[in-house]
C-alpha cells in the first residue's frame, strides 16, 4: 500500500465489486440449474362479444407475465359464453380450425412478444366433427400441438356430446420453454386416469381449463349444493398428491343465460403444490390472476423419494380398462 492509501482503497474497492459480480453470478446460475418457473392461473367472465372478450383474455395474460409468470393458464372455451347449455345447430357454426381460431393466433402473437406459454382452449372443427380441444403454444409463438378432450359430459346444462366427438389424440406432454406440460379440459379433471397416465407421459405440471358453476335448469331451482366447489378442488388436489405435480385449474365467472336456464359460474380458480395444498386461491366472483413459483427439480426429486411411481403394479390394473369390472 502507498503512503496515501489510495491503491489499497482501490483494490479493496475492486475485490468488494468482483465479490458482488460473483455472487450474482452464481445466484443465475442456480436459477437455471433449479429451474424455477412461476406458472399462473386466470378467472374471468365472458360476453358474447368475442372481440371484447379476447381483449379481456389479452389483458388478463399481460397482467400475469407483469407478475413474472411463465406458463400463463386461460379457462376453457373463453371466447364466448358457455354455449353448452342448450343445444342448437347454429353454436356448431362457431366451431374454426386451429389455423383461423381468433384466440388462437391472437395468443400466438402475444406469447412471443412476452415469451410466455398459453395453452388456448377453443372449438375446433375437423372435418365433417368438432372437438374441444386445447392449443399449446409455447414462448416463440409456435403451437407445439394441440389435445383435444377426451371425457365428454352430457348431463343438465352440460350439454357436451351435442357439440364434440370424443377426443382421438390420447393424453398428450409437450416440451415447453419452461417445463413439460400435461392438459387435461374440465370433465377430464374428474378422472384420476388423466393425471396418472400425463404423469407417467412426464408432465411436471398439472393444467386444467375448466367451465363449471351451478345449474339452474329453469332459472330458480339450483342442481348443485354449497360443497361442489370444495369436491372440484380436493379431486383436484387429490392428483397433485398422489402423483406429486402441482395443479393449476382456472375457472370462469359470471352468470350466463339462455331463454329458459342459467349458470352461475363460480370461479375459485387455484394452484397447488405438489403435495396436493392449495397455495393460491381466487374467490367465486373476481376476475383476478394468481401466481406461484416451483422448483421441477426439487419436484422430481420428491416424486423419485415417494416410490408412488416405483411400486406401481401395471400387470395388475387390468380392471380399469374395463367399464364394469364386478362380473
Amino acid at each position: 500500500m502507498l503512503p496515501d492509501g489510495n491503491i489499497g482503497i482501490e483494490k479493496d474497492e475492486d475485490v468488494a465489486l468482483w465479490v458482488r459480480c460473483l455472487r450474482l453470478f452464481l445466484y443465475r446460475v442456480k436459477e437455471v440449474l433449479m429451474r424455477n418457473v412461476t406458472v399462473a392461473a386466470t378467472q374471468m367472465s365472458c360476453s358474447r362479444n368475442r372481440e371484447e372478450t379476447l381483449e379481456r383474455a389479452e389483458s388478463i395474460v399481460r397482467t400475469a407475465a407483469g407478475k413474472g409468470a411463465q406458463i400463463i393458464l386461460l379457462q376453457e372455451l373463453f371466447e364466448t359464453p358457455y354455449f353448452c347449455q342448450e343445444t342448437k345447430f347454429e353454436y356448431i357454426e362457431l366451431a374454426v380450425t386451429l389455423d383461423k381460431d381468433p384466440a388462437v393466433l391472437l395468443m400466438r402473437t402475444v406469447a412471443a412478444e412476452l415469451h410466455v406459454v398459453i395453452p388456448v382452449s377453443f372449438f375446433e372443427r375437423a372435418g365433417n366433427v368438432s372437438f374441444n380441444t386445447t392449443a399449446i403454444i409455447d414462448a416463440d409463438g409456435t403451437v407445439l400441438g394441440i389435445y383435444r378432450k377426451t371425457h365428454i359430459p352430457d348431463g343438465t346444462l352440460f350439454q357436451e356430446k351435442y357439440y364434440f366427438s370424443p377426443g382421438d389424440t390420447g393424453f398428450k406432454v409437450w416440451n415447453t420453454r419452461y417445463g413439460r406440460i400435461g392438459i387435461g379440459i374440465c370433465w377430464d379433471q374428474w378422472f384420476p386416469e388423466t393425471a396418472r397416465s400425463l404423469a407417467l407421459l412426464g408432465a411436471e405440471l398439472l393444467l386444467y381449463p375448466t367451465a363449471i358453476g351451478y345449474n339452474y335448469f329453469d332459472k330458480k331451482t339450483c342442481s348443485g349444493t354449497p360443497d361442489d366447489i370444495e369436491h372440484w378442488r380436493r379431486t383436484m388436489q387429490g392428483h397433485a398428491a398422489a402423483n406429486v405435480i402441482p395443479v393449476l385449474a382456472s375457472n370462469r365467472i359470471g352468470t350466463e343465460e339462455t331463454e329458459r336456464s342459467k349458470i352461475e359460474f363460480y370461479g375459485s380458480s387455484f394452484i397447488t403444490d405438489g403435495f396436493g395444498k392449495i397455495i393460491a386461491s381466487a374467490d367465486t366472483c373476481t376476475e383476478c390472476v394468481l401466481t406461484a413459483s416451483f422448483d421441477l427439480d426439487e419436484l422430481a426429486v420428491l416424486r423419485r423419494k415417494k416410490r408412488f411411481f416405483r411400486d406401481r403394479r401395471p400387470e395388475m390394473y387390468g380392471t380399469i380398462l374395463k367399464l364394469d369390472a364386478s362380473c
